[in-house]
């Protein structure tokens, strides 16, 4: 059968995070894997054998140290330049097969076959497979069906099932497209939430299936047409076509637990000034500019003996801006004015909102910013950039450290530092 049709593919890689560490590790094929979050705190990535053993996502590191140890699990701290290289590579071969592709996420992307001349999608998604495994070592997993909401779909066949469909799970059928929808639990579904899923729930609606059947007057009316939307995906009519732009984000956080409690002023303003220069970095990436900061710091609410806190403000700046001078004088400003002695803080954070494109800057009649910081912050960004660290600083920031990030199970950068690359004896 030949297809002359629009078909998607989702190209999903299977537990990411640990499949990169086995990478350059063969040692720890077949072992459990358990990834931390910054700073150590929680599990957010586990190998296939962590999650049999029954460890939970997001199981906070220091309550399941004996868990770990008990069960031989092998615990790594984030290993983000790892993990960002391994990732830019498979997409590259991903782009070999399509040349319309959308990077859905750091592990993940769908691929558009646009009236795609080709025999059988599943030799063509086990092929995608094995080139990816082959250049990459990284294990994937493809689902291929003529909407995006159906591959993902697809996408969780060939995971639940990797013997009977060699990882390449291909939907192109009244019969199969039915028979998924039967077998896909509505929480399951792409797009459909928690709360959705809840009150699908109370009215019988258990399976995308049950979902497909609801009159399209009912979904739009308690789902809006974004459900409405969705329910068409199922039904096999494409109506999200691929992202190939990157949305710029709504809004921009940087927020950290510290290493150690801190009760001086001076010290936290040295970590909210890093905070400000890291999230203006970000802002200035996406040619955007923010006129509101969300400012908080709060102590340690895993400590019983001692009362919780958590101290906030929203700052209004004068004018929207990406400077990181303005911005850090502003937090620095701010944090002065909530800052309570005799607590001790254990974490700290920025967010900025009222993101608008620099190019569209409002004016105002009576404070503008100084037209030197422009052309500062793109000089400081050029030289932070070559030197590969954050070389220039700002005054209140600490010059001998970038981060005070618990990092104590981080593997080597094989990839990205000539320092850690592996060496052959």
């Amino acid at each position: 059968m030949q297809y002359f049709c629009i078909m998607f593919a989702l190209v999903d890689c299977n537990n990411f995070y640990a499949s990169c560490e086995r990478v350059f590790q063969p040692q720890l094929n077949n072992k459990p894997i358990a990834i931390l979050s910054n700073n150590d705190g929680c599990v957010i990535a586990r190998s296939d054998e962590a999650k049999a053993l029954g460890l939970p996502m997001g199981a906070v590191a220091f309550k399941y140290k004996n868990f770990f140890r008990a069960n031989n699990i092998e615990v790594f701290s984030s290993n983000y330049p790892l993990y960002g290289d391994m990732s830019d590579r498979v997409m590259k071969i991903l782009e070999q097969f399509s040349p319309n592709i959308e990077v859905y996420s750091i592990d993940e992307a769908f691929l558009e076959f646009d009236r795609f001349h080709k025999t059988d999608f599943t030799d063509y998604g086990i092929e995608i497979r094995k080139r990816v495994l082959k250049w990459t070592g990284i294990p994937t997993c493809v689902g291929i069906a003529p909407t995006k909401a159906l591959a993902k779909i697809a996408n969780k066949i060939a995971r639940k099932y990797p013997k009977q469909t060699k990882g390449a799970y291909v939907i192109d059928s009244e019969e199969k497209r039915l028979k998924a929808l039967k077998w896909t639990s509505i929480d399951k579904v792409w797009g459909i939430g928690y709360q959705h899923s809840k009150k699908l729930k109370r009215y019988n609606i258990n399976t995308a299936l049950d979902f497909v059947n609801l009159p399209d007057s009912w979904v739009r009316k308690e789902m809006s047409v974004v459900g409405l939307r969705l329910k068409k995906e199922l039904e096999g009519n494409s109506t999200l076509e691929l992202e190939k732009e990157v949305e710029n984000k709504k809004a921009i956080a940087t927020t950290r637990s510290f290493e150690n409690k801190i009760k001086e002023l001076k010290e936290l303003k040295e970590r909210i000034s890093t905070y400000s220069s890291v999230a203006a970095e970000k802002l200035r990436k996406q040619n955007s500019n923010c006129s509101l900061v969300y400012l908080f710091i709060k102590t340690n609410r895993f400590d019983k003996t001692k009362p919780y806190k958590s101290l906030k403000t929203i700052i209004h700046l004068p004018y929207p801006t990406n400077s990181s001078i303005t911005i850090s004088k502003y937090c620095i400003r701010a944090l002065s004015s909530i800052f309570e002695k005799n607590l001790e803080y254990k974490k700290a954070g920025i967010i900025l909102m009222g993101l608008t494109p620099s190019k569209e800057k409002q004016l105002n009649l009576f404070t503008e910013e100084n037209p030197k910081h422009e052309k500062l912050m793109q000089t400081i960004d050029e030289l932070n950039f070559l030197y590969s660290e954050k070389k220039i600083k700002l005054g209140h920031q600490d010059l001998k450290r970038t981060w005070k990030m618990k990092q104590q199970r981080l593997s080597k950068r094989y990839s990205t530092n000539i320092n850690e690359i592996i060496k052959v004896k």
